[in-house]
């Protein structure tokens, strides 16, 4: 199934469907356990959709490709 609009989804949004604290997501971005964020604007990030959405099928043996 491929998804040709691959949505950027807000921290408010990330945090609700995963059910991870702030602290938490940024930790395990860190440690490459959770999907990176990518630069929208000079102040504002966001996640893909589609890299969310692999995190929550498999969160335990999530690795972040970059």
């Amino acid at each position: 199934m491929t998804d040709t609009s691959d949505r950027i989804l807000r921290i408010k949004t990330v945090l609700e469907r995963t059910g991870l604290s702030r602290s938490t997501m940024y930790r395990k971005m860190e440690n490459g356990t959770f999907p990176k964020n990518i630069q929208i604007s000079t102040r504002c990030t966001g996640w893909r959709e589609s890299a969310i959405n692999e995190w929550l099928r498999n969160p335990v043996f999530y690795e972040a490709s970059q």
